[in-house]
């Protein structure tokens, strides 16, 4: 039981509505301290663990008020204020250590708000690092909650200049990204903006660029997280068994159907679908997919019901499918739905100076079941003169052949970097 200081109640007249405020924080017990005394103000309070789940809130209500702790796990703390400000320009917007920098200059709620977060660190409570609640979140989690305030770093990387003449942060940097090229800052900038929100995502880039980790990257950081991620790749699956995998069937619906399927876009209920290479559909079954786009309803084969379905969809192509919208090779009224936030993937030689961090990447990640191995300067060099037409994904098979080809020497040299003859 949390045994808080006595509240002031502002004199004046009774309200006849309450307010709304948003406690934000990984941590329940800051926000059960500040609930507490928000709610002796008479606010209504509501609780979420992180700024995506913020965000998908204020979607729904806009609330009067947000106090935000000092880390958030899935959220840049000063892009989150940044832009929670600008996407909702009435709500005050305080965070836990009282910085100038995020306080709402002339908030009519402001002084409450302090007043709020004063009483709250007045207040005794277990600490952070040892709630229980917060040690079961972290178990659940897709990601790890640290053991105390401060969010570690990210590894540290040049910090350099975007086009627009505006420092790129690598703070900024998703984990699930190597590099810290401007295009992949700027790559994991526009994910941070886009996951809390349900917008759909159409992510173009060629093969091998990493179109499924901006996928799972936009997933993870949103409201959607707990929820499954469903990811179907249209050009593996053959045209007559597509539209089953996605929709679908009961049984006897078709000849071999010898018991009914969830489809791909049913078991993603709640969470997020993720469509590869969706310009390899074929046009009949656009139009299936196109209807369940705008009313959110699909129908299983040989089945008179509709379903309800509520999922987030990310589609990526590595085609021109804006051309091939406009040229009829694709339908146009599905791609506008699909492309609503365009995200590119930029090939490996746009960012080949993140050669050297992919490389320790892989080497460290395939030394994780077998003695790890370094290469050489002149291995190295090798690599840095290709042209890399399979991208990233090349990078990863080159490096895994050349470690199969050093055998139980520690180090690869160019003899053992080998291109072979593959097609990407």
């Amino acid at each position: 039981m949390i045994q808080a200081n006595p509240v002031p109640v502002p004199s004046g007249p009774v309200r006849t509505r309450s307010r709304t405020a948003l406690v934000t924080s990984a941590d329940p017990c800051f926000r059960q301290r500040v609930s507490h005394v928000l709610t002796g103000l008479r606010w209504l309070v509501r609780e979420v663990g992180g700024g995506a789940q913020a965000w998908a809130e204020a979607d729904i209500a806009a609330p009067e008020a947000v106090i935000v702790d000092s880390w958030l796990p899935d959220l840049d703390l000063e892009e989150f204020v940044r832009d929670f400000r600008a996407a909702f320009p009435a709500s005050d917007v305080v965070t836990a250590d009282g910085s100038s920098n995020h306080v709402s200059p002339r908030g009519p709620h402001r002084q409450e708000l302090l007043l709020a977060l004063r009483q709250a660190d007045e207040t005794d409570a277990p600490a952070w690092n040892t709630a229980p609640e917060l040690a079961e979140r972290g178990k659940s989690t897709q990601y790890p909650l640290p053991m105390s305030r401060p969010l570690r770093p990210l590894p540290s990387l040049p910090l350099r200049t975007g086009n627009s003449g505006s420092p790129l942060n690598p703070g900024e940097r998703l984990p699930e990204l190597i590099g810290g090229a401007d295009c992949m800052l700027e790559l994991s900038r526009r994910i941070r903006l886009v996951a809390p929100r349900s917008t759909p995502v159409f992510i173009e880039g060629p093969t091998g660029s990493g179109k499924e980790l901006v996928a799972k990257g936009l997933h993870r950081l949103s409201p959607r997280s707990r929820k499954p991620f469903v990811a179907i790749n249209c050009a593996a699956i053959p045209e007559a068994l597509l539209e089953a995998e996605l929709f679908g069937h009961t049984r006897g619906a078709f000849t071999g159907a010898v018991k009914g399927r969830t489809g791909r876009i049913e078991a993603a209920d709640g969470g997020t679908l993720f469509l590869d290479e969706i310009g390899e559909m074929p046009l009949s079954l656009q139009s299936k997919l196109l209807r369940f786009v705008e009313s959110g309803e699909l129908q299983r084969i040989g089945d008179n019901e509709t379903v309800k379905v509520n999922v987030r969809i990310l589609a990526a192509t590595h085609q021109p499918l804006s051309n091939h919208a406009q040229n009829g090779q694709f339908r146009a009224d599905l791609y506008y739905r699909l492309a609503v936030f365009l995200i590119r993937t930029p090939a490996l030689a746009e960012h080949t100076e993140d050669l050297p961090l992919l490389v320790d990447h892989f080497l460290e990640r395939m030394g994780r079941e077998q003695p790890a191995k370094r290469i050489d300067a002149g291995a190295q060099a090798k690599l840095d003169a290709h042209v890399w037409p399979g991208n990233v994904r090349e990078l990863e098979h080159v490096l895994e052949r050349a470690v199969i080809l050093a055998g139980d020497e520690p180090v690869i040299t160019a003899d053992e970097i080998d291109f072979g003859m593959t097609t990407y």
